[in-house]
């Protein structure tokens, strides 16, 4: 190929910058033009370009956000949209194009793969919600940034003896929510993956606060896609008569420079698609398995079902008291 594209869609997640790098680097390295697509298939279907080069991706691999910005397109939802995109493409002459993002982003790759258009899947999403990969661009980081805010906010539950009720993203997966329970300490995590009885949760707090040495402030962390923390906190305090309150740490999750495992795992991503591409091959997602990289077919990879890692989940609730 002489000439590829590379964009980010969807949510923004620490690490983006690093695969944009690694990409243009890459490709560069192999004698490609690459094309910096702005504001994800909005930038596409608008002809929103930047030449990349060596120099224009300099000093952005410690950079949280994308400084291709992304965005959501709903027009790329339909066949009309897609056929646009491909035609824009070959306009511009691009061969190739490495999408950097989540699910929907990658429907969207998949479509444009079947009309010719080779395109590679990075996964970036701090969820880590990627059927078919072990690890995606940004969890790590977005998991140290809530573990930071909840040890903040544990030093103000502790002095006023209360219960913190701490919400954490992850629309449609608790894995954010299990890990910074873990590492904070958390009394409990709510995620939909598991059914949970307040009462229960309710119950080990008065058990612990009335043991000897008894604890007097509690954290419990729920998964954004349970939501409804303030009702949750509400409940706790009727059940148990300590004061508690909710806390949503929002989108503060999604920035911040990366953390070591994500730069390097994002530069080894960008590579590989690069990789593939350079011998014609798309309709791939690259990622994790058993710790090294590999890619799947789109299709296959978006069919997956990722597994909830009970164990852990085990694990916390049984250390946590």
């Amino acid at each position: 190929m002489k000439k590829i594209g590379v964009l980010t869609s969807g949510g923004d997640a620490p690490g983006m910058n690093a695969a944009v790098r690694a990409v243009t680097r890459a490709a560069l390295s192999k004698g490609m033009e690459v094309v910096g697509i702005q504001r994800g298939y909005v930038g596409l279907l608008n002809r929103e370009f930047v030449d990349m080069t060596a120099r224009s991706v300099s000093g952005i691999i410690q950079r949280g956000g994308t400084v291709l910005y992304t965005a959501r397109c709903p027009e790329f939802r339909n066949m009309d949209g897609v056929m646009k995109g491909k035609e824009v493409c070959e306009e511009i002459g691009i061969e190739g194009l490495v999408v950097i993002g989540g699910d929907g982003s990658f429907r969207g790759a998949g479509d444009l793969s079947s009309l010719g258009i080779p395109c590679i899947g990075i996964p970036g999403t701090i969820d880590n919600d990627i059927q078919c990969t072990e690890y995606t661009i940004g969890y790590d980081t977005a998991m140290n940034t809530a573990m930071e805010m909840i040890d903040k906010l544990r030093d103000t539950t502790q002095s006023h003896a209360r219960c913190s009720v701490v919400e954490v993203m992850g629309r449609r997966a608790g894995y954010i929510a299990v890990n910074v329970a873990i590492a904070v300490g958390a009394e409990a995590a709510i995620t939909l993956e598991r059914p949970y009885d307040l009462n229960a949760i309710a119950a080990k707090m008065i058990r612990t606060r009335d043991s000897k040495g008894g604890k007097n402030h509690f954290i419990v962390v729920v998964a954004e896609g349970v939501g409804q923390a303030e009702n949750i906190a509400r409940s706790i305090q009727e059940m148990t008569g300590i004061e508690s309150r909710a806390t949503v740490l929002g989108h503060v999750q999604r920035g911040g420079s990366p953390t070591v495992r994500d730069r390097i795992a994002a530069t080894e991503l960008g590579y590989h698609a690069v990789e593939l591409l350079d011998q014609g091959i798309g309709n791939r997602i690259v990622g994790f398995k058993d710790g090294k990289i590999y890619d799947i077919d789109l299709q296959e990879g978006l069919a997956m079902k990722k597994p909830f890692d009970d164990e852990r989940y085990d694990i916390l609730t049984e250390t946590a008291y």
